[in-house]
């Protein structure tokens, strides 16, 4: 296992500044374990992808694709309730560090932001702090190949490298056979998370 899979110490980063990481090299890295992740899942060896899983946490390339993930996203300058922003190179090299230390994390707060919608209403919208975006991000990297492999195949909303493109194409092929359905229904839950009861789950 290399150097830069291996948990770091917080003074131990082989690299002296942000602008020097190896970005190509920790992607294939990450690549690496997720397919192995995913196999072992797809192989029901589920031990084996938690171990996996645990690897990839604590690997230098995982923190800092979390990091850059959470640093160059639209939402980057909008700061959580710690009012703290990763903008410099010093701040984000001091970011990996934070996101070695995972047994003394603790999840803060949301701060709440509301924005208007079309119909005059407020949507809330929950605001984690700069940490706790990118601990989000650090686990869907090892959640994602978990998902992906269990989803249903012709799933399409929110998942990678899948779009209205895709969806669209399936439809043409299933509705191109002779002994194709004859009607589409098309559903919307109107304010679908409003009317949901959050007092009793079942």
């Amino acid at each position: 296992m290399g150097r830069s899979q291996q948990s770091c110490a917080p003074s131990d980063l082989p690299f002296d500044t942000w602008a020097d990481i190896p970005w190509s090299r920790y992607e294939k890295q990450v690549q690496k374990l997720q397919r192995r992740i995913a196999k072992a899942v797809r192989e029901k060896k589920f031990g084996k992808a938690r171990a996996l899983q645990d690897i990839l946490t604590r690997s230098l390339a995982a923190r800092a694709l979390a990091v850059k993930r959470v640093t160059t996203n639209t939402g980057s300058r909008t700061p959580g309730v710690d009012r703290v922003r990763w903008i410099t190179h010093k701040q984000k090299m001091k970011a990996l560090k934070k996101l070695a230390q995972r047994r003394t994390y603790h999840a803060r707060p949301l701060g709440r932001l509301y924005i208007p919608k079309k119909n005059g209403k407020l949507r809330p919208l929950g605001i984690p702090t700069m940490l706790d975006r990118a601990m989000q991000a650090l686990y869907l990297l090892t959640l994602l190949p978990v998902a992906e492999e269990e989803a249903f195949p012709h799933t399409y909303g929110f998942r990678p490298y899948r779009s209205v493109a895709d969806a669209i194409a399936q439809c043409f092929i299933l509705l191109a056979r002779q002994t194709s359905p004859e009607w589409i229904l098309e559903g919307d839950n109107v304010g679908c998370f409003d009317n949901i009861s959050h007092d009793n789950p079942a």
